[in-house]
């Protein structure tokens, strides 16, 4: 049996239970309520079946993430499906939907999607780079040993072009780069903090406001560097942190309009074909529950190449 345990603590005190299952394990808080529904979850040594029961100080809280070699939702979360945005000989480029690992982990609820890729191949599928589980867009994949290591080098040696999209709290102003390196953050497992004041790993993340009302911001993200949570620990730093970012303290809604998950969309990719050379751009449509914020700002998606610096956006 493998099995996560965590106590509440600080923030955690008071919550209820699924928000901090979700929290705890990175999962959508859906998938952490069918966890409860099932009785998977113990809190303070009782199974507990109500998802909205509020955490107390101290109470030990675990979670049963396999038992007989499976998951307790392997039946009732099957894994969401794929588009295929590109495919030639040597590359796979898929639009992942959120909710859905990259690759498996301890907490796997279902496949992943290298797992998937690689169902739809026939053989195994080359990852080059991740999302988190709740962002959603382009992912590429290598087709051949050779293919998977010129992807690699495309994203190490800083060649590949990324633009995410967003929506966020209050607050940005209309442009400007954040450089505060970042590291793990000691007082909160399982999120990283943006500051100076820690011997943390060099980030660079470039940013356009393409709207800021009183209520939320939607802003276009051009990461110079790929660490893991750069633009959720650096949107954070700024005071405007993801929308339904519940790990960074995102709100869980703005003007009237839910956000259900973390609403961070990587919506294009551009690199080098590992075969010819030639320029390989992809895009993936921006999901519906992050559209929905584009429309009430009356704005456009932006489109094209993806801009080298703030200069050209």
């Amino acid at each position: 049996m493998k099995r996560r345990t965590f106590r509440a603590e600080g923030a955690r005190v008071g919550r209820p239970v699924a928000e901090a299952v979700a929290a705890e394990l990175g999962l959508p808080e859906e998938q952490a309520r069918g966890l409860v529904d099932v009785g998977a979850v113990y809190v303070a040594g009782r199974r507990c079946r109500d998802a909205k029961a509020r955490l107390s100080a101290g109470q030990v809280v675990a979670v049963v993430l396999e038992e007989g070699g499976q998951s307790p939702l392997a039946e009732a979360a099957p894994a969401p499906s794929f588009q295929v945005l590109h495919e030639d000989a040597e590359v796979i480029a898929v639009d992942k939907p959120a909710g859905l690992p990259a690759q498996p982990t301890e907490a796997r609820v279902g496949a992943s999607l290298v797992d998937q890729v690689g169902a739809y191949l026939g053989r195994e599928a080359g990852l080059v780079h991740r999302l988190d589980r709740e962002t959603s867009g382009v992912t590429v994949f290598g087709k051949t040993p050779q293919a998977t290591s010129a992807l690699a080098a495309e994203f190490r040696e800083g060649r590949a072009r990324k633009r995410y999209v967003a929506t966020t709290g209050p607050g940005l102003p209309s442009s400007g780069t954040v450089d505060l390196p970042l590291s793990k953050d000691p007082a909160r497992p399982g999120r990283w903090r943006a500051s100076r004041a820690a011997n943390g790993i060099p980030a660079l993340t470039f940013f356009r406001t393409l709207y800021a009302g009183p209520d939320f911001c939607v802003v276009e993200l051009l990461p110079q560097t790929g660490r893991t949570h750069q633009l959720r620990a650096h949107l954070t730093a700024l005071g405007a942190p993801i929308l339904g970012d519940s790990r960074y303290g995102g709100a869980r809604s703005a003007a009237g309009v839910d956000a259900p998950r973390c609403l961070l969309h990587a919506q294009a990719l551009e690199l080098g074909h590992p075969r010819t050379g030639a320029p390989l751009r992809l895009e993936a449509r921006v999901p519906e529950d992050l559209l929905r914020f584009f429309a009430r700002a009356g704005i456009e998606v932006p489109r094209g190449a993806i801009p080298t610096s703030l200069e050209e956006a």
